[in-house]
């Protein structure tokens, strides 16, 4: 089942597209290896894995492709059977994450369709089950969550000697920084109206950082280089560069998630604004604005039933106090200094090239 890519040595652009390629086979050999496991357990289960084949097929595979190239960076092959294991398993870390923060955001949607707790509710609705089919489809979700978790790390430990302690370093690192950066992001939510305003930007950029920021795009670009036996200087280099990316990265999601178009990012318009989310964008509005302004913010965000009339007034006062302004300068800024970095790294201009390119995407995308 685990065949080896064999990917040529070609350019970046052809690099890349190998490799998203090899990751998708990869994916769909492992799981068709779940797929005939449960079928012996009950068919009845094999939804779990069906639903994991649908959210990890496809995607940007942003966070497998700064493996790859953190890997070839520091001198990976481009045919290593180990680097596509490492893509693989990120990305079944990122799905299990997914799946657990639409729970907890209550978010029905997903890419534009629904959202995993949402298409186990409606098939209970569809099955004419008993019992609440919003309960079962929260915890039918999470075990598939959970399950996504446990078969990450499968893959990861398929990589085997290749995988030195320094990349499993920062693969557990990775998985408990996730956790512990989601659970302030939750706290936040319940806590956030009764703390300081002054201190609301720090607390989110904190949230950025260990929720976001370091699973997006430092850990896996990290990790790409330990495999391949980069030194810690060029770790360190690779992490200046990343961090900064991934916190401009996350910064645009929040931008993105108040006043993306709905066709491009699968999602309603201002769905955060209902979700709850305290983002930096909402933390520079709340420290800017009037004390009118920023009570009908903290008194309406998290509201299920906002009105799009209440949707619009909070973006038309994350505009007026500049907090949408200021966000703009933040993503540019951390652009830059990522941008800065990379210029720095002792790489083959075909690997700069590339980041660059990752780089760009991911901080001026519109989805």
């Amino acid at each position: 089942m685990n065949q080896k890519p064999g990917l040529p040595l070609i350019s970046p652009a052809g690099e890349h597209d190998a490799y998203i390629g090899a990751v998708a086979a990869q994916l769909n050999s492992f799981l068709a290896e779940k797929h005939q496991l449960l079928a012996q357990i009950s068919p009845a289960t094999l939804v779990l894995v069906d639903s994991i084949k649908t959210l990890v097929t496809g995607g940007k595979r942003m966070r497998a492709l700064l493996c790859y190239w953190g890997w070839r960076g520091a001198g990976g092959a481009p045919d290593a059977e180990a680097i596509v294991q490492a893509g693989a398993a990120l990305e079944l870390f990122q799905a299990a994450a997914l799946i657990h923060d639409d729970i907890i955001d209550r978010s029905d949607t997903r890419r534009g369709g629904p959202s995993v707790h949402k298409q186990f509710s409606t098939l209970h609705t569809d099955s004419a089950w008993s019992l609440d089919e919003e309960r079962f489809g929260h915890a039918a979700a999470i075990l598939t969550g959970d399950l996504c978790l446990s078969l990450s790390e499968e893959m990861f430990s398929r990589i085997g000697a290749g995988a030195t302690s320094r990349a499993r370093e920062v693969f557990n690192l990775m998985r408990t920084e996730v956790m512990a950066g989601q659970y302030l992001d939750i706290l936040e939510e319940v806590a956030g109206p009764s703390e300081p305003h002054e201190t609301a930007v720090a607390r989110a950029s904190a949230i950025i950082r260990f929720k976001s920021a370091k699973y997006s795009s430092e850990h896996p670009l990290v990790m790409g280089g330990a495999l391949a036996g980069a030194d810690e200087a060029m770790l360190k280099g690779y992490s200046a560069f990343a961090l900064p990316l991934g916190e401009a990265f996350q910064l645009r999601d929040d931008v993105l998630g108040v006043f993306g178009d709905p066709a491009k990012t699968g999602k309603p318009a201002g769905d955060d604004l209902r979700e709850g989310k305290r983002t930096v964008l909402v933390g520079l509005t709340i420290d800017a604005t009037s004390a009118q302004d920023r009570d009908f913010v903290d008194q309406n965000l998290g509201r299920q039933d906002l009105s799009e009339a209440e949707v619009a007034r909070m973006c038309a006062i994350m505009v007026e106090s500049g907090a949408l302004e200021n966000t703009e300068a933040m993503i540019s800024g951390l652009s830059q200094e990522a941008f800065t970095a990379l210029a720095e790294l002792p790489v083959e201009a075909a690997v700069r090239e590339a980041l660059l390119t990752l780089g760009q995407s991911a901080v001026s995308r519109t989805s």
